[in-house]
């Protein structure tokens, strides 16, 4: 009986890894303009089915908490995550309008719309891309291998050359991550708008500052008592 490791799975999912470090730049990009939006006011709505729906809560929950070190938080929503939403729009309207009709009730002209799908044809996101691009929304779209109807729907898509679903997956959520990563630098940098005419930090500027101070005595200043002594 053959009882060695089979590595078929690490071995895709590594060579597939080789070839989406190409979208390094892409991705760096929509991190820039997902900070430079949300710092604005605007909000990102996230959708996917399945695990892809898991992907798209993940992302959410980083911007809504945080990725790595503190930071404020930033509007985003996972449109699957409500199940009296969901549940009543797909008994009343069709499954095809689970995210359409979530997208015109939460979505606003600047927002952006983030699709994942590992095959890029699942309808109910196809119909969200349509009801975005009438709301003056930017629809960017994580899929697998192109072209795929999804890609041709978005404004921007990262298409994820790998056979398998599951690898597709895999590498959508490196792309979360790294999207996220891209984002904080942005914070950090300063380009999300955060600056007023006269050159004075914004909200969201003065919230980072607030962030980074949270929980630190300021030098030479009284040692704060812990919490249960006096």
């Amino acid at each position: 009986m053959n009882t060695a490791t089979d590595t078929t799975h690490c071995d895709d999912l590594a060579k597939a890894l080789e070839a989406f470090r190409d979208h390094a730049p892409l991705i760096e990009r929509w991190g820039t303009e997902l900070a430079r939006r949300l710092g604005s006011g605007a909000r990102l709505l996230v959708a996917g089915n399945g695990g892809s729906a898991a992907q798209a809560q993940h992302l959410t929950a980083e911007l809504v908490g945080r990725y790595r070190e503190d930071r404020p938080p930033f509007s985003a929503l996972a449109l699957h995550a409500d199940t009296s939403s969901t549940t009543a729009i797909a008994n009343d309207y069709g499954v095809q309008e689970l995210f359409a009709r979530q997208t015109a009730a939460h979505g606003r002209p600047g927002d952006v719309l983030l699709l994942l799908s590992t095959s890029g044809a699942s309808a109910n996101l196809l119909s969200a891309a349509e009801r975005a691009h009438r709301l003056d929304m930017t629809v960017w779209a994580l899929t697998g291998r192109s072209p795929n109807p999804l890609q041709l729907g978005a404004d921007d898509a990262l298409c994820v050359d790998a056979p398998l679903a599951a690898t597709v997956q895999e590498l959508h959520l490196v792309a979360v991550h790294m999207l996220c990563e891209t984002f904080d630098r942005a914070v950090e940098n300063g380009e999300t708008g955060r600056v007023t005419a006269d050159g004075r930090p914004g909200v969201v500027g003065r919230l980072v500052g607030r962030a980074r101070t949270v929980g630190r005595t300021p030098p030479g200043g009284p040692v704060a008592p812990r919490k249960g002594q006096a």
